[in-house]
């Protein structure tokens, strides 16, 4: 077998990773992804991207016998083609929708049991992107396609169109997952017909173009894979290791993102998630239902150390965090959610600190605690237990993962102790055997109790959600 290479769009940063045909990381690079506007709307920085993809194709070219490309990217992105053109660029989740088109739109869209889908901020659910841009302009479908985020950058490689079960699934409305077919709505208005055929996320759906293959170096036999939603390729990764080939499981998916998602067991049932706290239904790559919880924890946690020197995720760090925590607990300086509104549990809330430490150090530290009770919330609202995996950029950050394994004394909390995230999931569709390298470590926990401070923190949180609630 070649080499793989694996594009990642993110929402804040894209990633390319080349690796060995063995599951090795051969190299990687990283680009930030510009704040583009189209007129009044803020839209997914396509050029900026593709610029830096060929470019860094180009480099990857030179370094190994290439033969597959495989791409990820976040949910609710959508690509409109027309005679083998974008019409626009896709929408930024995070544009305003009008309030207008949101209330018009809120009696269009299917209810939470049907699709397991929540009605969240902004664009965040899919169908209402597709709603305003066809109120907007009701021409703007005709004899158009419509592609998820993933599947146009295996367009854009290959010049196939197809779309994909994960990311149709993943807060969308444009899906029902007990019945593994389009929603009512999307059928209702006619969308689903737009959307490009449904391939298996591993498929290879064509060789990439003559004229990228030209311009970077690789090879016309190059395949491109169909590509899936991000996180859930982190449930493709964590199923390589024994620990989560059969059981119940939980991943949890950290990034801008902190994405909880229980694949259950064999035997178990699905737990009714409640609406309104960013509870929803996935889709695995094989279209069975994955209940998830999710917060905003990465832009919480950059927006609260960005006055603070001491970086949460950054390693040298760590040491001056974990010898920060006894005091914080002990002093019960707290912050209640949430810092990124209309998002996770509570998201009517308004983040605060109570008792702020005095410190750079003992912030962060506090910073962490509340990331990991975050985190501890949403693995009890998808009704998680037994073995976790915290996976992605936060796994690193040592206070979170050891103050979650105080908060679940009765679990298993591991981490990665290799390169064995959402790209090496991608891989994984490829070469299903392929096996992770390294292997998983368990989280110890604290050695201080969390157990009054958590008590505090529910009910300081139960206060301002009270607060927040109309009289």
């Amino acid at each position: 077998m070649s080499a793989v290479i694996v594009l990642d769009v993110g929402k804040t940063v894209s990633k390319l990773s080349l690796w060995s045909p063995e599951g090795g990381l051969i190299a990687r690079q990283v680009r930030e992804n510009a704040r583009v506007t189209a007129g009044a709307r803020a839209v997914l920085d396509v050029d900026g991207i593709s610029e830096w993809l060929i470019s860094t194709l180009t480099q990857f070219a030179a370094l190994a016998d290439v033969g597959h490309i495989i791409p990820v990217a976040h949910g609710a992105g959508l690509a409109i083609l027309r005679s083998e053109r974008l019409v626009m660029a896709p929408l930024d989740y995070e544009t305003k929708i009008p309030d207008n088109i949101r209330l018009a739109y809120a009696s269009e869209r299917d209810a939470f049991d049907v699709t397991g889908s929540p009605y969240l901020a902004d664009g965040l659910n899919a169908g209402t992107q597709l709603y305003w841009l066809s109120q907007d302009n009701p021409r703007i479908l005709d004899q158009a396609s419509i592609m998820p985020w993933a599947q146009y950058w295996a367009w854009y490689m290959s010049g196939e169109m197809r779309s994909e079960v994960t990311s149709l699934g993943c807060h969308t409305d444009l899906w029902s997952p007990k019945d593994q077919g389009y929603s009512p709505m999307a059928c209702r208005l006619g969308w689903a017909d737009r959307f490009a055929p449904i391939a298996f996320a591993g498929e290879p759906i064509g060789n990439i173009r003559a004229d990228l293959a030209h311009k970077t170096g690789l090879s016309p036999d190059v395949l491109i894979h169909c590509g899936l939603h991000d996180s859930n390729a982190a449930l493709v990764a964590a199923s390589g290791f024994r620990e989560f080939a059969e059981n119940e499981a939980t991943i949890v998916s950290t990034g801008t993102w902190f994405v909880t998602m229980r694949r259950p067991g064999k035997a178990s049932a699905l737990n009714k998630l409640p609406d309104g706290r960013d509870c929803l239904i996935n889709v695995d790559a094989w279209n069975r239902a994955v209940p998830s919880a999710r917060f905003m924890g990465g832009r919480e946690i950059e927006g609260l150390v960005a006055p603070d020197a001491q970086r949460v995720d950054r390693q040298q760090d760590q040491a001056c965090l974990m010898k920060a925590l006894p005091d914080v607990v002990g002093n019960d300086g707290h912050l209640v959610p949430c810092f990124a509104p209309g998002f996770g549990p509570f998201p009517e809330n308004t983040g605060q600190w109570v008792q702020r430490p005095e410190t750079p150090e003992a912030r962060g530290a506090a910073i962490c605690l509340y990331a990991a009770l975050m985190t501890n919330t949403c693995l009890d609202l998808v009704g998680s237990s037994g073995t976790i995996l915290v996976e992605g950029r936060f796994a690193r950050a040592e206070p979170i993962v050891r103050a979650l394994a105080s908060l679940r004394p009765g679990d298993d909390i591991y981490v990665a102790e290799a390169q064995n995230d959402v790209s090496f999931g991608a891989l994984r569709l490829i070469n299903p055997r392929l096996a992770p390298q390294g292997s998983l470590k368990k989280v110890s926990p604290l050695k201080e109790s969390l157990d009054a401070y958590r008590e505090s923190w529910v009910e300081l949180v139960a206060e301002t959600t009270k607060d927040c609630v109309p009289t």
